[in-house]
């Protein structure tokens, strides 16, 4: 695999069932290097039988599809006929041209339909900046900002302290749309009842709510009224459903002020209010949605479905909505399933999901997760011309706990030979490798390099006390279990080049890896990428960081600076030595690129081997999300820097490599 290679993958996402269990509708995203832009379109394909076809065209993104209680028509959104922003449109499935349904100068999100199809509601921002005009005259200045918030910016969207998330709901016969919620708040996800006289949807509205990761689940009229907390704002939430018979509401979250690794558990609570029951508390596991889809209950109400992450999977889990009793497996398998959809009576599913050599493709079960079928194969072709490899664990244990650790091997591998190495970290800290499809890693592969990857203490998917066991500790065991990884790696695979390692990450990965420099010399290169490099400045920089640091370090600086310094990579910056390829987005919010800056000039001031490479107009997602050349040229600055330093064109013997 090369680079250009995730220009040819068809990637797949956003799967709906429709609502007979027939069909399902699903999104198509392709990297267009020409256009430089990312283009999707909704797919369908039977369940029973047929082949996938596209359901909508055109050159830019349609998404979200949505299909109407009858299963007549579909809604989606869409940047077609020249729109900035996404707005919502119908189209009928017997035949006929998509209309637009929405106007609205900052786009629309989270569509869903109203049990009796007549409604949809839908969420877009209110207030901020205008939308410029096409042809109208560019203003000579622009007013000042004032700002008397602390999350007056967040990362892929800028300047958020003056607009709100608001809940809409449009009639799809006259195209009336009005706006239900209003005030200082932000508004999202929402959910109909099955009356149709409802909406459910999670919101910050407490006090405190500029200061923690807090929110509620609320409920309002559907026509409009005052909205009525549920919860008691313990920590946040997240996607609210109503249960059948509209007398509960499940929901995601956790009761922890922040967010920093706690387990988001499975939670109901009754419409009428009472306090909330915990149903996943005997599972020490993430519960997470699939998708944007919230927990799925059954027709019967007896029964909810969700994600579970473990031990580098995804998988889907049943719980009973009653009791506390061990949940039932649906779907598992060294896989991570991504997105989940169900019919309207609940017997069948249709999901998406993808493995280390698999990108994610479509496919549907019964209620119980048996009759598995793959419903598509759209990189089958690909795959066919690509040489792909598979990760193998290795046995892996730092101080007295057990890690999960995977090597790639080099694209064309050959016994007896030795090649070079690189250490990916991930980020987060309580992200979680495992079996997905991580392009990087096959391009890697692909360029000769052999790929080691691990789940260090602070990673999702082991239980909550591995996943907290970085707080506070940053660059401690977290950095002990990566080397641990690594020795495990130099015992078990007489393949790797001890002499020749590199290491790289991104976010907490680029924190690791620079820190990682600053304490050994075993690395031969580096690759430090939209990293924390100074947790304090990080502080007051980042648009989460005044939470985030205070959470992962238990103190605020003016408390403890001691521990803000001795945590920053930025601080052992005479002890690099390494050659050193940093790399950030000039837009980046939540690493800003004063992070990369502090370090570069550091550096750069002791003469020592480093490059700096900045890419406009981009965030903090830009190596999953960014433009697509951008996206490529990362990819050769990476592999020409790594090249230079570990040459890694061909596997050299043993024998050429002691002498």
């Amino acid at each position: 695999m090369t680079p250009e290679d995730i220009t040819r993958i068809r990637w797949v996402s956003e799967v709906r069932m429709s609502p007979d269990g027939r069909r399902v509708a699903f999104v198509v995203t392709t990297l267009s290097e020409e256009r430089d832009q990312y283009l999707s379109n909704i797919w369908v394909v039977g369940v029973d039988s047929g082949l996938p076809r596209r359901l909508t065209s055109g050159d830019k993104r349609d998404g979200a599809p949505r299909w109407s209680p009858d299963g007549t028509r579909l809604a989606f959104v869409s940047q077609r006929q020249g729109q900035k922003r996404p707005q919502l449109y119908l189209m009928p499935l017997d035949g006929g041209e998509s209309v637009r349904l929405t106007e609205l100068a900052q786009g629309v999100a989270d569509p869903v339909w109203s049990p009796d199809g007549r409604r949809l509601a839908f969420v877009s921002h209110v207030g901020g900046e205008e939308t410029q005009q096409d042809g109208a005259e560019e203003p000579r200045s622009k007013p000042a900002r004032v700002i008397t918030t602390l999350k007056y910016k967040m990362n892929g969207e800028g300047f958020v302290y003056d607009r709100r998330l608001h809940l809409f709901v449009v009639d799809v016969n006259d195209g009336d749309v009005n706006q239900l919620t209003d005030g200082d708040f932000n508004h999202g996800e929402p959910a109909w009842s099955p009356d149709g006289a409802l909406l459910a949807f999670p919101s910050a509205r407490h006090t405190e709510r500029d200061e923690d990761d807090a929110s509620d689940v609320w409920v309002m009229p559907a026509a409009g009224g005052e909205p009525r907390r549920l919860t008691d704002t313990a920590g946040p939430v997240g996607h609210p459903t109503f249960s059948p018979d509209g007398r509960k509401i499940a929901y995601l979250g956790h009761r922890q002020r922040y967010d920093a690794g706690y387990n988001w558990r499975l939670y109901t609570v009754p419409v009428g209010g009472d306090t909330p029951v915990c149903l996943s508390g005997g599972l020490d596991r993430n519960c997470r949605a699939l998708g944007n889809q919230g927990p799925l209950w059954s027709a019967d109400g007896s029964a909810l479905t969700v994600g579970v992450q473990t031990q580098g999977d995804v998988h889907a889990y049943q719980f009973d909505a009653n009791t506390r009793q061990a949940p039932k497996v649906v779907l598992d398998g060294p896989r991570q399933i991504t997105d989940l959809s169900a019919a309207a009576d609940g017997s069948r599913l249709a999901f998406t999901t993808m493995d280390p050599t698999n990108p994610a493709e479509v496919f549907a079960c019964e209620s119980d997760g048996s009759n598995e079928r793959r419903l598509t194969d759209l990189n089958g072709d690909w795959k066919a011309e690509v040489g792909l490899s598979a990760p193998e664990r290795i046995a892996c244990e730092h101080d007295g706990c057990g890690l999960d650790a995977w090597v790639v091997k080099p694209h064309g591998f050959e016994p007896g030979k030795r090649y070079p190495l690189l250490l990916n970290i991930h980020g987060g800290p309580h992200m979680m490798y495992g079996h997905d499809f991580f392009d990087e890693f096959q391009v890697y592969g692909g360029a000769g390099y052999a790929v080691l990857y691990a789940n260090p203490r602070g990673s999702q998917g082991y239980g909550e006390a591995f996943t907290r066991g970085v707080i506070g500790d940053w660059g401690g065991v977290d950095y002990a279990d990566v080397m641990a990884a690594l020795d495990a790696a130099l015992q078990q695979c007489d393949f790797i080049d001890p002499q020749r390692l590199g290491v790289m990450g991104g976010s907490y990965g680029g924190y690791l890896t620079t820190w990682a420099v600053g304490h050994t010399q075993r690395f031969k290169a580096a690759c430090s990428e939209r990293a924390v490099n100074n947790v304090h400045t990080l502080f007051g920089t980042s648009d989460i960081g005044h939470s985030f640091a205070e959470a992962q370090s238990g103190y605020l600086p003016w408390d403890n600076l001691d521990w803000y310094l001795e945590r920053s990579p930025l601080t052992y910056a005479a002890d690099i030595t390494t050659p050193l390829l940093i790399m950030h987005a000039e837009n980046d919010l939540r690493c800003p690129i004063e992070q990369a800056e502090q370090l570069f000039v550091a550096l750069k001031k002791q003469h020592k081997e480093v490059r700096f490479v900045r890419f406009p107009d981009e965030g903090h997602d830009m190596s999953r999300a960014g433009k697509p050349r951008h996206r490529l040229e990362r990819f050769r600055f990476i592999l020409e820097w790594f090249a230079s330093h570990l040459d890694s064109s061909n596997g050299t013997s043993d024998t050429a490599d002691r002498l």
